[in-house]
C-alpha cells in the first residue's frame, strides 16, 4: 500500500511538530516587544508617577459653611474643596494647552501689565497657556517676560465709540476666532476682564467643559434680587420666579467647543435684540446668565475667583482671593 494511504507524508508531520515550537517563540518575543513598548509609552506619558495624599473621607465634608455642589451636580469650588496635586497631575498626563482671552480696547491697555505679570506668577503654572490679546492698540502692548510653554499672541480688533459696545462684541469676537483659531491651538478657553489682577493660585481646578464664575455682589442674595433683565422684550430675559446664581460676565470659560457655542448664542441674542430696538440692562453679562440658566455650567466658580477687596473688603468665608479687581476711575477710562 502506498504511503500516502498510511497517514500524511514524513516532511508535513515534521513541519507540523515544529510549528507549535515556532508558534510559542512568536508569541514570547511578540509580548516581549509589545510589552517592551507599552513600558515605554507608559513611561514617556509619566502613568507610573507615584503620589502620596491623605485619604478623602467620605463622612467628612471638605466645607460645612458653604453650598459645594449645585442640584445638578456641579462642584462648587472654594479653597478646601480641591487637592491641587492630584489635578495637576491629571491634567498633565492630558498634556493640556489653555488659551486666556482678555480684551484691551482704548485705555484699558493700560492694564495689560499687571494682568499679564500676575498671570505668569498665579495663572495655570506647570501648564501650557497661550495668552490672546484683543486690543486696537498692538503697539501698547507690553513685554512681559512668559515662562516655558507659555506664550502671547496679539489680535488686532476695532474699538467701539461706547464701552458698552466694546463689551458686547466680545462675544463675536470670541466665538469667531473660537471656530477659526482656538480650536486648532487649545483645549480649554478662560475669558478674562482685563482690569483685574491675579492675587493668588488660579489652576486647572476650575477648568470644566462649562464653567461659570458667581458674582461677589449677589453669592448671598435670593433670586429676586438678581439684576437678571426682566423685559420680555429681549432675548436675555429671565422671569422672577426663574435662576439658580448671577454669574459674572468678567471669569467665564471651558472647553473651546462650548465655549464657542455660548458666545455664539450670546452675540445671536444681542443682535436679534438690537434688530428689536432693545439693549440687555447688563449687556453681555445679561445674556451669559440667560444661557447658563439654560445650559447648566459643569463647575462653577466661587466669589474666591471674581472679588473686589475695595468694595466687599474680605470676609472670612474667603479662605483666599484669587482674582480681584484693580482699583480705577470707570469714567476716566471708559469710552477713551
Amino acid at each position: 500500500m502506498p504511503d500516502f494511504y498510511l497517514g500524511r507524508p514524513k516532511c508535513c508531520s515534521l513541519h507540523l511538530g515544529i510549528l507549535p515550537l515556532i508558534v510559542l517563540a512568536l508569541v514570547f518575543f511578540g509580548y516581549g516587544f509589545v510589552s517592551h513598548r507599552s513600558q515605554e509609552e507608559l513611561r514617556d506619558s509619566g502613568a507610573m508617577t507615584r503620589m502620596a495624599y491623605a485619604q478623602p473621607k467620605v463622612l467628612t465634608p471638605s466645607r460645612k459653611d458653604v453650598l459645594v455642589l449645585t442640584p445638578w451636580l456641579a462642584p462648587i469650588i472654594w479653597e478646601g474643596t480641591f487637592n491641587i496635586d492630584i489635578l495637576n497631575e491629571q491634567f498633565r498626563l492630558q498634556n493640556i494647552t489653555v488659551g486666556l482671552t482678555v480684551f484691551a480696547i482704548k485705555k484699558y491697555v493700560v492694564f495689560l501689565k499687571l494682568f499679564l505679570e500676575t498671570a505668569e506668577q498665579h495663572f495655570m503654572v506647570g501648564h501650557k497657556v497661550i495668552y490672546y490679546v484683543f486690543t486696537d492698540r498692538p503697539a501698547d502692548v507690553p513685554q512681559v517676560p512668559l515662562g516655558a510653554g507659555r506664550k502671547l499672541v496679539v489680535l488686532t480688533v476695532r474699538n467701539y465709540s461706547r464701552w458698552q459696545d466694546v463689551s458686547m462684541h466680545r462675544m463675536e469676537m470670541i466665538s469667531r476666532f473660537s471656530e477659526q483659531r482656538f480650536l486648532h491651538e487649545v483645549d480649554y478657553l478662560v475669558c478674562a476682564d482685563v482690569d483685574m489682577k491675579f492675587s493668588d493660585h488660579v489652576g486647572v481646578e476650575i477648568l470644566s467643559a462649562l464653567f461659570g464664575t458667581l458674582h461677589p455682589g449677589f453669592y448671598r442674595a435670593s433670586r429676586e434680587a438678581f439684576t437678571y433683565e426682566r423685559r420680555p422684550k429681549s432675548q436675555a430675559y429671565i422671569p422672577w420666579d426663574e435662576g439658580d446664581f448671577y454669574y459674572m460676565g468678567a471669569f467665564f470659560g471651558g472647553s473651546v467647543v462650548e465655549v464657542y457655542h455660548l458666545t455664539k448664542a450670546c452675540h445671536q441674542a444681542m443682535m436679534e435684540d438690537k434688530a428689536n430696538g432693545i439693549e440687555a440692562v447688563w449687556h453681555d453679562e445679561s445674556h451669559l446668565n440667560k444661557y447658563l440658566l439654560h445650559h447648566k455650567p459643569t463647575k462653577v466658580l466661587s466669589p474666591e475667583y471674581m472679588w473686589d477687596q475695595q468694595l466687599l473688603g474680605w470676609p472670612s468665608i474667603m479662605k483666599k482671593l484669587r482674582y480681584v479687581a484693580v482699583p480705577k476711575n470707570h469714567q476716566a477710562i471708559r469710552n477713551r
